[in-house]
């Protein structure tokens, strides 16, 4: 424990407890105050919340939520395993999480109206009511909500991280902090961290001279900043000055540099994610939580997808059954090794891991021409299999944070279309996710650019079977 008492830990649980309404009429400064109080002082004590993003959509019969029991139609050709979890069946290419089945539970009744990439990530993520594409977010993303929150007190770290970020699909923007600020998006980290000359930039300067003379500089310039400071009546400079410690920390920082080198790993631990892009991303993704950094995401994408680096499977994009094929040992690995990483070292009780896309796909099967040849994809005018967009039915799987693994919540119809129990959507996945991480869901409102009150969950509740234990 370090040396915060007892009572300053209780104000800020407190300050949690009671929520944001009416905060709009908060100053700035006041309201940075407040986020330090509310502050966990201990990086070994603070929740947090790591989301592998499958942008384009999972297929949920070919992995999570098989059907082998229906026709051709619907059911695709990779046959069921038994995992640990008595009586839960996966896909045949999920070997290795069927290994683990008693470190996650699995969600198989998430369902939305957002039936378009942009509308279905906007509504997981942000919890946009939505049915329609849009262009770029009006609702803050749950992640810098929390970074929002969470913020407070200067950091060696960010407080939140994108490990290749969840941004845009195409031309749209489908995550961001939008009324609250471009201060609470995430430090974004791009590139392969499996490649040898991979580095993240503007973090730890190695050069002790060169940390000297930008301190320096960072004096000076406060120093002619003094007079504007006092007339400021905004909160402005408090705001600037939070930002910059932030950026000096990261500069300067040898902890920060440490936490994003992945060589620093033993190489039998780099080999168990994987040596490639997704497997390294993960690694990151747990060194940074384990450091301190509260809402880290990663997105699996790229050409480890397959022609079209999405999980965008229609029939014209790619054969879907070839695309999963060729992505789905590398996702199987990654996902094992961080989940089972997460219990080995003692993370389990405070940080949460989601495996989840926008939505699922369409049960029964398409055949429509190919648009193009390449990875997982025939040539132009091969006609191939493939699912298309699905938000009525999803599977997420849910590791650590506490919660009673082992399980498996909500079901979905015969032929895996709809929930027929324990239905539940974006608004109860929002609020299961701030309670883990000590936000009052219920009360909790932020002002929006007319600085109107907000809720941050309207019409959720925090799914009860994944609340922590104890």
């Amino acid at each position: 424990m370090s040396s915060t008492t007892t009572s300053e830990l209780a104000s800020r649980r407190q300050f949690l407890k009671v929520g944001l309404a009416g905060f709009g009429s908060l100053s700035l400064p006041g309201l940075l105050r407040l986020r330090a109080e509310a502050a966990t002082a201990d990086a070994a004590e603070r929740t947090a919340v790591i989301i592998v993003w499958l942008r384009g959509g999972c297929s949920h019969l070919d992995t999570y939520d098989p059907k082998p029991g229906i026709s051709t139609d619907y059911r695709g050709p990779f046959s069921t395993i038994q995992t640990k979890t008595p009586g839960l069946l996966f896909s045949e290419l999920l070997p290795r999480q069927a290994q683990i089945s008693d470190k996650f539970a699995v969600l198989r009744s998430m369902a939305h109206t957002g039936g378009g990439h942009p509308a279905g990530s906007l509504q997981v993520l942000g919890g946009d009511p939505a049915a329609q594409d849009k262009v770029t977010p009006f609702y803050p993303d749950f992640m810098s909500v929390a970074n929002f929150l969470r913020s407070g007190r200067p950091r060696k770290l960010p407080n939140y991280v994108g490990v290749n970020p969840i941004t845009r699909y195409d031309s749209f923007t489908i995550a961001g902090s939008t009324y609250l600020g471009p201060g609470y998006e995430p430090f974004a980290v791009y590139g392969d961290a499996s490649q040898p000359n991979f580095s993240v930039p503007n973090i730890g300067l190695a050069d002790p001279n060169q940390v000297g003379r930008l301190q320096e500089r960072i004096r000076l310039r406060k120093s002619f900043d003094e007079f504007r400071r006092e007339a400021d009546q905004s909160g402005v400079m408090a705001a600037m000055d939070q930002f910059e410690t932030q950026a000096l920390s990261l500069l300067t920082s040898s902890e920060a540099a440490k936490a994003f080198d992945v060589k620093l790993e033993p190489s039998h631990i780099r080999e168990r994610y994987g040596l490639n892009q997704w497997g390294q991303q993960c690694l990151m993704a747990r060194r940074l939580v384990e450091a301190g950094v509260e809402i880290v995401t990663t997105t699996f994408d790229g050409p480890l997808c397959g022609r079209v680096n999405n999980w965008d499977d229609h029939s014209v994009n790619q054969h879907i059954f070839e695309a999963l094929q060729f992505r789905m040992p590398t996702v199987d690995q990654a996902v094992t090794a961080l989940i089972e990483d997460i219990y080995e070292r003692g993370l389990d009780k405070r940080v949460l891991v989601i495996v989840t896309g926008e939505f699922g796909r369409t049960p029964r099967i398409s055949h429509v021409a190919s648009s193009g040849g390449g990875v997982a994809s025939g040539p132009e005018g091969t006609i191939q299999p493939g699912r298309d967009h699905w938000p009525q039915a999803n599977s997420m799987i849910w590791a650590g944070g506490g919660i009673r693994t082992g399980q498996v919540i909500g079901a979905t119809n015969r032929h895996g279309e709809e929930p027929v129990d324990r239905r539940v959507g974006p608004q109860d996945f929002l609020a299961t996710i701030y309670r883990h991480l000590g936000i009052d869901y219920e009360r909790v409102t932020l002002p929006d650019l007319s600085g109107r009150p907000t809720p941050i969950v309207t019409d959720g509740k925090a799914i009860p079977e994944l609340a922590a234990t104890s």
